[in-house]
């Protein structure tokens, strides 16, 4: 074994030593990190070319407008089918299949017809009732001829349906019977398909569905875009009222945090008992009830746990387990009462680093622009490489072909070689994809899409956590409160940064970007593996999409204090994350409380500034407020106020990641304050006097 002190040296590290030139951030310091900083410049190039290239193939027409068979979009002006505006399925009963949501497109024959069909006719009955004007409307040219001639060829479809028109589509309009029983044409519900299988109506109603889900989705936007131009105006108004209730949340901790922290205590010890007491009385209640004495061994294993709330033991053990629970709680607030009131000093500190900094409340605007300009790119290049595939058309054909399943191009097809060999042979559409080497890898420039999304918003992240430290521990460090802080102390750490250390933060974004894509890549085999029998390979996958989940969040806290390593010292990724580890190991007991203690303070100030906001936009959008609500009309009056509630959470956590923030820069700034310095007049604590006073510690010479 080791011996004691180099056993505690290995997971600590040593304290730090007095510098007498170390006088907060270090100005001074050069490039950190360079290869992963050209790493990272060469993979922004690189993404920049994947979304050129998916550009110039795809087309979100796809998504948007209604495309035939042939690619031609329609009631485009200016082409054959601009006065035929709908699409129509041949057989809608094939959009039942997945393909209708993996390639945006229903794997039939569709046409652009300018009229749905308003009748059930099948083709057969069509040609025997001399109906041919009427049903070749949703065919793709008939001439003379008869049934299998034109089913084999593919020109017509097996039958029409009576549909309707939806979002320019033509979805069957089915009817239903008393007791709800589905009809298609007057009163059948059962049809024969155009492969001759007799099929339920209540098959075209699943595939109706299956096609129907793009467009529903597009007409419940339509709605939600009419319900933001009625009440845009109040939506902004409910965000500035979620800002100034930030602000003046932030400025009243410097004034109550100790309060909060204390009643926050209290009342989670009352909660505690009076769940003690509640046990208890259901264990008294229990005791002279027939069957109340069963223990759970002999009660057993039982799929019905509302049994077990029927036995005292149960009770019992409740009331053990909360009152160990309450007891190391009291404990805990007995011993740890130092550090608690060091948490509360160091959040007073905070409020007023942040009085001095005042820009930094606003930093968090520029974080969200970066972030939205990722998102945006992201988004947008995603659904240009969705939409870069092609029709496909394949070679079907009925008896044996050499050239069957073979890509085929319908213009010239008639007269190519393959007639002369297969006489039966068909150009026929096949599904949306491609067969050049860009198509084929497509699906590896949407996992690049993805990784790079992940990187970036990372590094959005870093880079603000970055600018931030510097500026709140060039606060911590003056030793002359305000006039030793720098005149724009977020312009300053923001331009290190940059300058600096932009292959640091390259590389702490990285290592979670990694992280993250294998956490997605889980969630795809996940999804894959629900309907598999193999429960040893999903469990397997549950404990692996668990551990990833942690690795996660390990990393998030290792490079968050990094980060403020690398702002203050100027140090590269590794040291900087070495160096915070074992500062924060060498003050464990302080991190842990700390940490709590500001989340819950910032948890409920989140949840106070959503719920006051929310609850006010409830009771105006949803007419409560007379006077005001009843000029305004909307479809869906949870649209501002869901908005309105998201909006306040994301105002109320950039305000509280600051502050967050500020904490945590406060406190590794405090961790190495009281290892470098020992209250003498050459080396003074430059901690708050408040602070000192918690430690029962002073400066010389101070009065």
């Amino acid at each position: 074994l080791l011996p004691h002190h180099i056993h505690h040296n290995v997971f600590t590290g040593d304290p730090r030593k007095f510098d007498p030139t170390f006088k907060g951030p270090i100005h001074n310091r050069g490039c950190t990190d360079i290869l992963c900083c050209i790493l990272f410049v060469l993979a922004l190039l690189g993404y920049f070319a994947v979304g050129i290239l998916a550009w110039s193939h795809g087309d979100p027409r796809k998504v948007i407008y209604p495309t035939d068979s042939s690619g031609q979009f329609c009631g485009q002006v200016g082409t054959p089918l601009q006065n035929k505006t709908l699409l129509f399925y041949f057989n809608i009963l094939k959009c039942a299949s997945p393909l209708t949501l993996l390639e945006f497109q229903c794997p039939t024959t569709q046409i652009c017809v300018e009229e749905c069909p308003n009748k059930f006719l099948t083709l057969v009955s069509a040609l025997k009732n001399n109906e041919m004007n009427y049903y070749q409307n949703g065919c793709m040219g008939v001439g003379f001829q008869n049934a299998p001639t034109i089913l084999k060829e593919g020109l017509c479809p097996a039958m029409l349906f009576p549909s309707q028109k939806f979002s320019r589509r033509c979805l069957p309009n089915l009817g239903t019977k008393p007791g709800g029983v589905i009809v298609v044409g007057e009163n059948s519900t059962t049809f024969t398909d155009d492969s001759g299988q007799t099929r339920n109506a209540s098959d075209l109603l699943e595939a109706t569905k299956k096609s129907n889900i793009a467009v529903e989705a597009r007409q419940v936007a339509m709605r939600i875009f009419e319900d933001y131009t009625q009440s845009w105006h109040w939506i902004l108004l409910g965000l500035f009222i979620a800002m100034v209730i930030s602000l003046i949340f932030i400025v009243l901790l410097r004034y109550l945090a100790g309060i909060m922290v204390w009643v926050m205590m209290i009342m989670v010890i009352l909660v505690i008992g009076y769940g003690i007491f509640h046990c208890y009385m259901q264990y008294a209640h229990l005791k002279g009830t027939p069957g109340g004495n069963v223990t759970l061994r002999d009660l057993g294993l039982q799929t019905d746990f509302s049994i077990y709330l029927q036995i005292q033991q149960t009770w019992l053990a409740f009331i053990i387990i909360l009152s160990i629970v309450e007891v190391v709680i009291i404990i805990l607030l007995i011993f740890l009462r130092k550090r608690i009131l060091i948490a509360i000093a160091l959040i007073k500190e905070a409020s007023r680093a942040i009085g001095h900094v005042m820009s930094s409340l606003f930093y968090p605007l520029l974080t969200f622009a970066l972030l939205a300009l990722v998102i945006a790119y992201w988004a947008v290049t995603a659904v240009f490489l969705s939409t870069s595939n092609e029709q496909i058309y394949k070679v079907f054909n009925t008896t044996q072909c050499n050239y069957s399943m073979e890509v085929c191009n319908p213009k010239t097809f008639q007269n190519s070689s393959i007639i002369e060999v297969c006489p039966d042979a068909e150009c026929r559409f096949a599904f949306y994809g491609g067969e050049t080497s860009y198509h084929k890898y497509l699906i590896l420039l949407q996992f690049y899409n993805l990784f790079l999304f992940f990187w970036c918003v990372n590094f959005v992240t870093a880079l603000g956590q970055v600018t931030l430290a510097g500026a709140f521990a060039s606060y911590y460090w003056a030793f002359k409160k305000p006039d030793d802080i720098p005149a724009f102390p977020i312009c300053s750490s923001l331009g290190r940064a940059l300058r600096y250390h932009t292959g640091s933060l390259a590389f702490g974004s990285l290592i979670l970007a990694i992280v993250q894509i294998i956490r997605v890549i889980l969630e795809y085999l996940d999804q894959k593996l629900k309907g598999a029998q193999n429960k040893c390979a999903r469990f397997l996958l549950s404990c692996l999409k668990c551990c990833f989940w942690c690795l996660e969040k390990c990393i998030k806290f290792i490079n968050r204090n990094a980060y403020i390593m690398v702002a203050i010292y100027g140090k590269n990724f590794c040291t900087s994350a070495r160096d915070a580890f074992f500062l924060l190991m060498r003050n464990i007991l302080r991190v842990a409380v700390l940490d709590k203690v500001t989340d819950f303070l910032l948890f409920l100030g989140k949840l106070l500034i959503v719920g006051i906001v929310g609850i006010c936009s409830f009771f105006f959008f949803s007419g409560r407020i007379q006077k005001i609500s009843n000029d305004i009309n909307l479809n869906y009056y949870w649209v501002p106020i869901l908005t309105i509630v998201i909006g306040s959470y994301l105002i109320a956590h950039g305000f509280f990641s600051v502050y967050a923030m500020c904490v945590d820069t406060l406190f590794l700034c405090f961790c190495e304050d009281m290892e470098r310095n020992d209250g003498s007049v050459e080396r003074p604590y430059l901690m708050s006097e408040s602070l000192l006073g918690i430690l029962n510690k002073k400066n010389e010479g101070s009065k």
